[in-house]
């Protein structure tokens, strides 16, 4: 399976996909101009992804901050993830948050409250 490895910008997220080495992790920082066209490449490789994942799936999350259309679309993510821990598989989602900065770990809190997949947050200091 092909990895995908986005470099971050200020506007956008960094964002590893790399099930060989089993790396999945978006990080930094998330205002795209065109939030959908942005993740869409992440929605086609989980998708691809769901058909023959990992033993199991550590999925990490360290975003400082994201936009509203970009809180969406995290969900859709999410949300795929869920639907491959519905269907058996192993997975684990890791929300990273500084731990000086709660609206990042209630966004995490709400995240876990909405989608049925084990959910682990961890703070970090910045």
């Amino acid at each position: 399976m092909e990895t995908i490895k986005i470099q971050g910008t200020e506007d956008t997220p960094k964002i590893i996909l790399d099930s060989e080495n089993e790396v999945m992790e978006i990080s930094g920082r998330s205002l795209p101009e065109d939030v959908s066209a942005f993740y869409e490449p992440v929605l086609n490789w989980l998708n691809e992804y769901a058909e023959n994942p990992n033993k199991k799936t550590i999925f990490n999350f360290k975003l400082t901050y994201f936009n509203t259309a970009s809180s969406k679309l995290l969900l859709d993510i999410l949300m795929k993830l869920e639907e491959m821990h519905e269907n058996g598989n192993d997975i684990l989602i890791r929300w990273h948050y500084p731990e000086d900065d709660e609206d990042m770990e209630e966004a995490g809190e709400e995240y876990a409250d909405i989608v049925d997949v084990p959910f682990e947050q961890v703070g970090y200091s910045a």
